[in-house]
């Protein structure tokens, strides 16, 4: 009998993980992941795990973030390949003129968007205030 628990592949497990798939040993990528076997390695990570989100090689989102660059901005700078913790530290000690410009680029976008937040909520704190406070208005 099949177990009734829910199961992804391994991809969807790795990404879930923050991991590159092709660093995981062969009986993860070759095979399926429960969400109790995911939970289970979320909570108590094995020491393959621990190593690989220690050191890499890191998927493409992971060294964005960790270099403070967007994916795109990645690509803006020529980085195609997974990097490990040592190279991201080493771009991060002496940075590139491209991941100079794409940290400040990143810093505008993030600027932007809390500006645009904060006049947001203060647009709908002025509106709750002008309408007497009642919550839920049929405007849009």
């Amino acid at each position: 009998m099949v177990s009734q628990s829910q199961s992804m592949k391994p991809e969807t497990a790795a990404k879930k993980l923050g991991i590159l798939l092709e660093a995981a040993p062969a009986e993860f990528r070759e095979g399926v992941v429960t969400r109790d076997e995911l939970s289970a390695l979320q909570e108590e990570p094995p020491e393959w795990l621990q190593v690989l989100r220690r050191e890499g090689p890191h998927p493409r989102s992971v060294v964005a973030a960790k270099l403070g660059v967007s994916n795109s901005g990645l690509a803006r700078g020529g980085v195609t390949e997974p990097l490990t913790t040592a190279e991201i530290k080493a771009l991060l000690a002496a940075p590139p003129q491209w991941l100079v410009q794409e940290r400040a680029t990143q810093a505008a976008v993030r600027a932007e968007k809390r500006r645009v937040a904060d006049r947001d909520a203060e647009r709908a704190a002025k509106r709750a205030s002008e309408s007497g406070g009642g919550g839920g208005g049929a405007g849009v």
